[in-house]
């Protein structure tokens, strides 16, 4: 499902490609749909290195090397654990850059924290932030928000990166 218009992906595609930067992906509520939402690009093999859909707590703690005590401590749904998986993603795939993606899609609250609560990130050569955010909708609409929101937080940093 391309919850993004193709045009709009393939400009960050080209961007990355301009500015000569790889690009890993870490995703916990989206499950994988953001990585796909770029593979749907021809040509992506140039900058996509890999993403990781590390669904499960422990998983981003094993495959993404997020802090254990960290995630004991704040539940998978947080800033910083979102700020890990990015940089996690970068040295698993040797990447330039990472996007993560970590939260709530409902339908009901989980880990202490409502549906709709999210976490992004972005990390590496093109500078770090997290970024929280609280959406509306059934699950499926949050998850297609999510990656809308983490498409605009990679167009911004690339265009910060250019100039």
């Amino acid at each position: 499902m391309l919850l993004e218009s193709s045009a709009e992906v393939a400009k960050l595609v080209k961007g990355l490609q301009d500015q000569g930067l790889t690009l890993a992906l870490a995703e916990s509520l989206t499950g994988g749909a953001l990585t796909a939402t770029f593979v749907e690009i021809p040509g992506v093999s140039a900058v996509l290195r890999g993403g990781a859909c590390t669904y499960a707590t422990d998983a981003k703690a094993s495959v993404l090397g997020v802090s254990g005590a960290r995630l004991t401590e704040t539940g998978p749904v947080d800033g910083v654990v979102a700020a890990q998986m990015a940089s996690g993603a970068c040295r698993l795939f040797g990447a330039d850059v990472a996007l993560s993606t970590t939260g709530v899609a409902g339908p009901g609250p989980s880990d202490g924290k409502d549906a709709g609560t999210v976490w992004i990130a972005i990390a590496g050569a093109l500078g770090a932030e997290e970024r929280l955010l609280h959406l509306e909708g059934e699950r499926d609409q949050v998850r297609a928000a999510t990656i809308c929101a983490a498409l605009a937080l990679l167009g911004e940093h690339l265009a910060a990166g250019a100039s």
